[in-house]
C-alpha cells in the first residue's frame, strides 16, 4: 500500500479534521462564557496547534488548550501510513500476510478544574491493512457519577447507535463496560459510554455515517454538560478526590488502552498519544 489515498480514505480523513475544528470552536466559546470569580483569575483558554511528522509516513496535528474551565484538553488528528513490525502485524486483521497500513482517526480527551465537571475520553478513526473497518466511542468518567450527567451522555449516544443499527447500543455500550475496565482495581473507569472496532458491515457509507453520528453526538451532550457544573465552587476536599480519581484514568490509559499501545507500536509522537494523561495527579 503506498501513501496515495483512495476517495473514501480522503472523505474519512476530511471528516476527522471537520469534527476537530467543530469541537476547538465549541469549547473556545466555553471557555469565553464562564462566570464567577475564576473568569477574572484567568484568560478564556485557546488551542495552541501543533503539526508534527511521522517518519515513516504521514503525521498529524496536535491542538492543546490549557484554559479557566479546562485545566488540560487536546482534540488530536493524525493520518499515519507505513508497515507494521512483523510482531505487532500479528495483531492487525489483514495485516499478517501484508503489514502495510493506513490510519486517520481524531482523539480527544477534556481534563476540567472543577470536580464537577466530567472528564471525557472521545476518539474515532478508519484503520485499512487488507481490510478496512472503522472504531472509536466516547465515555465520561465523572469524578463523582451525576444521575442526569449519566442518563443524558448515554442517550446521546444510543440516539447515534438506534439510527444506524438496531443491537449498536446494547453491543457497544457492553463492550464499552467491558473495554474500560481496570481489572487489577476490580472497578471501572467512569460510567461508560459506548466502545467499538472492526465495524465493516459491508456498507463503507452507513459505516463512516455511523462514525460521525458519534462524533454529532458527543458535541451536542458533552459541552451541554460541562455549561451545566462549569460554574459551580468546589472545595479543596473536592479537588483532592479529583486527583485521586485521576490515577484511575491513569493506570487503564499506561496498561490497557489500545491506542496509546497503537501509536507507540507505529512510531507516532509520543507527545501526542500520552496527551490523554492529567495534569495534575495523586495516589494515596
Amino acid at each position: 500500500m503506498d501513501a496515495e489515498e483512495s476517495p473514501r480514505q480522503q472523505a474519512a480523513r476530511s471528516w476527522f479534521r471537520e469534527l476537530r475544528d467543530r469541537l476547538v470552536a465549541t469549547f473556545e466559546a466555553i471557555e469565553d462564557d464562564l462566570a464567577g470569580p475564576a473568569a477574572a483569575e484567568l484568560p478564556p483558554g485557546r488551542f495552541e496547534r501543533k503539526v508534527w511528522e511521522r517518519p515513516g509516513g504521514g503525521g498529524g496535528e496536535m491542538s492543546t488548550l490549557r484554559g479557566r474551565v479546562f485545566e488540560k484538553a487536546g482534540v488530536n488528528i493524525s493520518t499515519v501510513h507505513g508497515t507494521f513490525s512483523e510482531t505487532f502485524a500479528k495483531e492487525i486483521p489483514g495485516a499478517e500476510a501484508d503489514a502495510a497500513f493506513w490510519a486517520s482517526g481524531i482523539s480527544l480527551v477534556m481534563h476540567p478544574h472543577s470536580p464537577h465537571v466530567p472528564p471525557v475520553h472521545m476518539n474515532t478513526r478508519h484503520i485499512v491493512t487488507t481490510k478496512s473497518w472503522f472504531g472509536g466511542g466516547a465515555d465520561l468518567n465523572p469524578i463523582r457519577p451525576d444521575e442526569t450527567d449519566t442518563r443524558d451522555f448515554h442517550a446521546a449516544l444510543k440516539a447515534a447507535c438506534d439510527a444506524h443499527g438496531a443491537d449498536y447500543y446494547d453491543r457497544f455500550s457492553k463492550w464499552c463496560d467491558d473495554y474500560f475496565w481496570l481489572p487489577h482495581r476490580n472497578e471501572a473507569r467512569g460510567v461508560g459510554g459506548i466502545f467499538y472496532d472492526y465495524l465493516d458491515s459491508g456498507d463503507w457509507d452507513a459505516d463512516l455515517a455511523f462514525t460521525q453520528a458519534v462524533g454529532r453526538g458527543f458535541v451536542e451532550i458533552y459541552p451541554a454538560i460541562v455549561r451545566r457544573h462549569m460554574d459551580r465552587d468546589w472545595t479543596a476536599e473536592d479537588r483532592d478526590y479529583q486527583r485521586f480519581r485521576r490515577g484511575r484514568y491513569v493506570e487503564f490509559n499506561l496498561l490497557y488502552d489500545r491506542g496509546t499501545r497503537f501509536g507507540l507500536q507505529t512510531g507516532g509522537n509520543p507527545e501526542a498519544i500520552l496527551m490523554s494523561l492529567p495534569p495534575d495527579v495523586a495516589w494515596p
